[in-house]
């Protein structure tokens, strides 16, 4: 369970995080889908995206944004209280049973697009991945020069298929990044100077133009393990050096389809998986990552070419959940771009106004592909678009381009990883559905987890907890918003009861504030000097541990630790 302390200077993880303004006025109606009322937004149509001329215009406006930037934390405060699970009030709405026959297709392909396969990383015993605790704490390895094989390494161990299942008459894959539901809504798209063969692969066919000879954009296709282009770019339109830009979108209808109304809640949970798991994957091969936090939701959208890709949605957005063939619904929300550079030397330097007018140009250039249907008809629940629309990001060009510092994670023992490598872990990552209410958690063990969520790591005599200096958590330019409430069971010598790991010691104070009186907030014993873990109540939680997981396995009671 997470906890996020509210907060008006807080960042909302919606839509990269920040907010453009929402107008709309509330109103009263009778859900389909539901018996119960509820408030909602009527929300104008999109707003006009603004002309390449206009950026410096722009730029110049934004010191004006803070009263339509608190209109849409309204929106998404609302929208998060919505679709909120409720112990009294219920579930939050959502279809009343699966509509198998328009599950929507996993798998986005580009139809037509030119495809460039990628290599696949040898199997064990030939594993040539670095050790799982040593990214996180040492020093990373060289880095690896663009190419092919690294390309195809960065994607193969942060968001390819890891594995595929069968039971009875279905089939299904998994993924090396999680998502929720295992219906991954994210798409990955790749801004690449030319790959050159590697040396490394001299036997493998060198990457056919315009991926050798041009820089370009392309989705990476899981399913396969490829690149489909999109787009071939002029060096002289890129005003990056060294560098690689990764970019995700959600396809918010494949989380609508299961969860109804919280399916925007779930794809922004997922790009956070995204981030991590290309944060980690980059590691491997030297490469340091850091979010593109001052383009905005209109550079974004031009830079993946969704004015082409994406079906236009009307004008106006229903004021209830609406059942039909509604092909806008499959359009791609972009959410976030990263920058992935060598680690260790100097980071490169961004000029957001120059980077944003270099992708304004994109829209204008040849976009190849057509994007394959995934549903016959659909369900637009209006909630989950009208907050979409609310939340889109602006531009914030004057707060610059900065990377943390890297910290390494406390490690207790590298015995605890078992010589582990990063591949092994990362694609062999399952979710638990099992548990046998036998096996227990060795407490160093359990420390060694909670050490990894630590976001600045070893820290000096009196420094807290709180800037995000390790990895993954490094990816993002802002300090830690988010902590971790834990029910521990079954972990050796540590005695049953909740638990508080607090991931911003800053807000120590108001967390106890906020919180029961008679919490303990003891540390305890044995926990490591600088993990800031708090034991609130001694008892067993497991009942209430289930409870708020919506029942949804059976010997959850019996698990060691859920968070």
């Amino acid at each position: 369970m997470s906890f996020a302390l509210p907060s008006a200077t807080s960042r909302i993880p919606l839509s990269f995080s920040a907010f453009t303004a929402a107008r709309g006025r509330g109103r009263r109606r009778r859900d389909l889908f539901s018996s119960s009322s509820t408030t909602t937004f009527a929300m104008s149509s999109n707003p006009i995206t603004p002309s390449p001329p206009q950026l410096q215009h722009q730029h110049q406006q934004e010191s004006s944004s803070s009263s339509s930037s608190a209109a849409a934390v309204d929106a998404a405060t609302h929208y998060h209280n919505r679709t909120k699970h409720s112990l009294t009030g219920g579930y939050a709405r959502g279809p009343r049973g699966l509509d198998w026959a328009n599950q929507p297709n996993p798998f986005l392909r580009f139809l037509s697009s030119p495809l460039l396969p990628l290599l696949h990383s040898p199997p064990e015993p030939h594993d040539d991945s670095p050790p799982y605790h040593s990214v996180f704490s040492s020093s990373l390895p060289p880095p690896q020069p663009f190419s092919h094989a690294s390309i195809s390494r960065l994607l193969y161990d942060s968001l390819s298929l890891s594995a595929w299942k069968s039971t009875g008459l279905s089939t299904w894959s998994l993924r090396v990044n999680p998502s929720s539901g295992n219906l991954h809504p994210t798409e990955s798209h790749l801004l690449s100077p030319p790959l050159p063969l590697s040396q490394q692969q001299p036997s493998s066919p060198p990457p056919p133009p315009p991926f050798s000879s041009s820089s370009f954009v392309a989705h990476y296709s899981p399913k396969d393990h490829s690149l489909e282009l999109r787009a071939s770019i002029s060096p002289p339109d890129l005003p990056l050096h060294r560098s690689l830009l990764l970019a995700f979108s959600s396809i918010l209808w494949r989380e609508a389809w299961k969860y109804g109304e919280r399916a925007f809640r779930y794809c922004n949970h997922d790009v956070g998986h995204a981030l991590a798991a290309a944060a980690v994957s980059a590691a491997t091969l030297g490469w340091d990552v850091c979010l593109l936090d001052g383009l905005g939701h209109d550079d974004l959208h031009r830079f993946l070419g969704l004015d082409r890709s994406n079906t236009p949605s009307p004008d106006w957005l229903p004021d209830r959940p609406v059942r039909g063939r509604l092909p806008w619904v499959e359009s791609q929300h972009p959410d976030c771009a990263l920058l992935i550079f060598p680690f260790g030397e100097t980071p490169p330097s961004v000029d957001y106004a120059e980077l944003a007018l270099a992708l304004s140009r994109l829209p204008a250039m040849e976009w190849l592909g057509k994007p394959n249907s995934l549903s016959k008809d659909h369900v637009c629940w209006d909630v989950i678009y009208k907050t979409a629309e609310a939340v889109k990001k602006p531009p914030t060009y004057g707060e610059g381009f900065s990377v943390n510092p890297f910290h390494r994670s406390p490690l207790i023992s590298p015995d605890l990883y078992k010589d582990m490598t990063v591949r092994q872990v990362v694609r062999k990552r399952r979710s638990a559905v099992d548990m046998d209410g036998v096996h227990v958690l060795e407490k160093d063990t359990f420390y060694q987890i909670l050490l990894h969520c630590l976001p600045s790591g070893e820290l000096g005599l009196g420094e807290k907890q709180g800037k995000q200096f390790t990895l993954p958590f490094r990816v993002l330019t802002w300090d830690a918003e988010v902590h971790a409430a834990l029910f521990v069971h079954r972990v050796r010598d540590l005695p049953k009861g909740l638990y508080f790991l607090v991931r911003n010691e800053e807000h120590l104070d108001r967390l106890k504030s906020a919180m029961r009186s008679e919490f303990e907030w003891e540390r305890p014993e044995g926990c490591p000097a600088g993990l800031p873990l708090y034991r609130l109540a001694r008892g067993d939680c497991r009942e209430l541990a289930k409870q708020l997981s919506c029942h949804q396995c059976r010997t959850l009671p019996q698990m060691g630790v859920l968070a």
